[in-house]
């Protein structure tokens, strides 16, 4: 499995443009939508500014994009081109396989996490104590595994042509509704309601409240908890189902 996971992060590495998306792309994201806010207004119903609030929001968004662009899109093309059947026919257990799919998106996702942070910190003059900072990473990162399912179980879900717009449609509706583009306190009442309960709303919370010093609220964690069991739990069944036709 060991060797299976270099290859992936080898293949991950050399995609240029998977890497602008997932590493570059959410810091531009970031500078573009705190690039003019000061650093003394707070975001309404936060007590965060503008640029601490959206710090959180865009390493949210980058680990989402590695994990689930990254999965969904690889797995599917890698089914119709009989490169998963051929990896049947080795010792390598079918665990393993999602697993080396999830570790190589969960490394490449890292960086994403940390450039957001160096570059708030540069440019918005983001402060925070040592021990957020290494909690927000590791919040951000292990969280990231609820979205690395999702990306699993849409790819063995979708047809290699069908894939990318499924993908493109979860990607976009998860972020912008879950608040990842704009504080959800900007939303309607009633579309507000609905991204409490989507598990991005959730992720971003989740950093949120490190960057408050408080204990995240027990929807949020129960909203990932529950994302991550019926994702995974999907991309499981839908595994076994796509070894019964192999």
């Amino acid at each position: 499995m060991n060797g299976l996971i270099k290859l992936e992060l080898t293949r991950a590495l050399r995609n240029r443009k998977f890497l602008f998306f997932s590493v570059i792309y959410p810091s531009v994201l970031f500078l573009i939508i705190a690039g003019n806010a000061d650093s003394t207004t707070k975001v309404p119903g936060s007590d965060l500014t503008l640029p601490t609030y959206m710090m959180v929001s865009m390493a949210s968004f980058g680990a989402l994009t590695a994990v689930l662009m990254g999965n969904s899109e690889r797995i599917a093309k890698e089914r119709e081109g009989g490169w998963v059947r051929q990896l049947r026919l080795t010792t390598l257990p079918g665990r393993g396989y999602v697993l080396a799919k999830t570790a190589s998106a969960a490394v490449v996702s890292l960086p994403s996490v940390v450039i957001v942070f160096a570059v708030a910190a540069a440019v918005k003059d983001v402060t925070l104590d040592a021990w957020q900072w290494l909690a927000l990473t590791g919040a951000i990162w292990a969280g990231s595994l609820v979205f690395a399912a999702l990306g699993v179980a849409i790819g063995y879900l979708a047809s290699g042509d069908a894939v990318r717009p499924i993908t493109m449609i979860t990607y976009f509706g998860l972020s912008m509704l879950g608040g990842l583009w704009m504080p959800t306190t900007t939303f309607p009442g009633w579309l507000q309601d609905i991204a409490k309960w989507l598990p991005t709303h959730a992720y971003a919370a989740l950093g949120q409240a490190i960057e408050q010093s408080r204990a995240p609220h027990v929807q949020d964690l129960a909203v990932l908890v529950v994302s991550f069991v019926l994702f995974a739990g999907g991309a499981a069944w839908l595994y076994r189902k796509d070894t019964l036709k192999a």
